[in-house]
């Protein structure tokens, strides 16, 4: 006869099991997760919509710029390049030891540190503009990665400017931390990209396009093209910074001529060049495409009658 087994802890409940919760079988979990966790705090925090800045991770502030930089491996990475790759130091090129790509480089930290400053004014001015909107709930919160770079330029100029910031970080096979300027209640990492995505999208009123990479490229045709196929129920205004970089990557009258986009599609989108022409862009289209028909809505409502739901994030619908 079996003796009697000993008695058994008890079961871990289903959520508190981390081998079920981080296997392939939990993943459905894990992807709900990174949409409710986001909501329920986006909605504490009283956060109505987002203006989100995309942009190198590898560009730096001007105070930096100029002296001996760093170039990482990978954008928000702590390992950096190969020496051949860095930038070259004042004294190198002073002495004519530094190779041609070093050289270059060496400029085009200068000249992109330009980028960095830009935003950071920018993300100022249009948190301190947003500071004087009326409401429960924070309009147009600048958003950013919540990496290096233009990222953090974007939460670093509403820090200064004593707004509230977004930072959707992502976690990556190498290291990357957030940012130091991003609020700390709405520091968000994300194992899934394309739950990063969704929040960048579908709360987002503007996007400010900044010179950058793969990245970029990925995030602002995606966003032009749930533009372009009318995919978004709303209206977003998308401003791309930097002429002069953009127009020698990027030529789309070749994509008309060939007949790929139509030519009005190159109006999904307008060009700025300071901080002052893109803020009085998005301020005119945020406020024609959002703040007058919303007043207009609220003038024909019953007085002193405000819904809870309103008290959400305003998440677009989709088409």
């Amino acid at each position: 006869m079996k003796q009697k087994p000993q008695a058994l802890p008890r079961a871990l409940l289903s959520y508190q099991n981390p081998s079920f919760v981080n296997s392939p079988d939990g993943r459905l979990v894990r992807i709900l997760a990174e949409y409710s966790e986001p909501l329920a705090r986006f909605r504490r925090e009283r956060i109505q919509d987002t203006i989100v800045f995309f942009g190198s991770a590898r560009f730096r502030a001007q105070e930096y710029a100029s002296h001996e930089l760093e170039l990482l491996d990978k954008p928000g990475s702590a390992t950096p390049a190969p020496a051949h790759e860095q930038p070259a130091t004042d004294e190198e090129i002073a002495s004519g030891t530094a190779s041609d790509l070093r050289r270059r480089r060496a400029e085009a930290q200068v000249e992109m540190a330009r980028y960095y400053e830009d935003a950071r004014q920018l993300a100022g001015m249009v948190t301190k503009w947003t500071q004087t909107l009326k409401g429960r709930r924070h309009r147009f919160v600048v958003t950013s990665g919540g990496g290096p770079g233009i990222m953090e330029a974007a939460n670093r100029g509403a820090y200064e400017a004593g707004g509230k910031s977004i930072g959707l970080n992502i976690r990556l096979p190498f290291e990357q931390e957030p940012n130091p300027y991003i609020t700390p209640s709405l520091n968000f990492e994300f194992h899934y990209f394309f739950m990063r995505k969704y929040w960048f999208a579908y709360l987002a009123k503007a996007l400010v396009v900044f010179p950058g990479g793969f990245g970029t490229l990925d995030e602002m045709f995606e966003v032009l093209t749930l533009v372009q196929t009318e995919k978004l129920a709303k209206k977003i205004s998308i401003v791309v910074y930097g002429s002069s970089y953009w127009n020698s990557i990027l030529n789309l009258d070749v994509l008309v001529e060939k007949g790929a986009i139509s030519p009005q599609d190159r109006n999904l989108f307008k060009m700025a060049d300071t901080p002052e022409e893109a803020f009085e862009i998005l301020k005119a289209e945020l406020t024609r495409n959002h703040l007058e028909p919303e007043a207009n809505r609220q003038s024909q409502s019953p007085a002193n009658v405000e819904e809870e739901p309103l008290l959400n994030p305003d998440i677009s619908g989709t088409r």
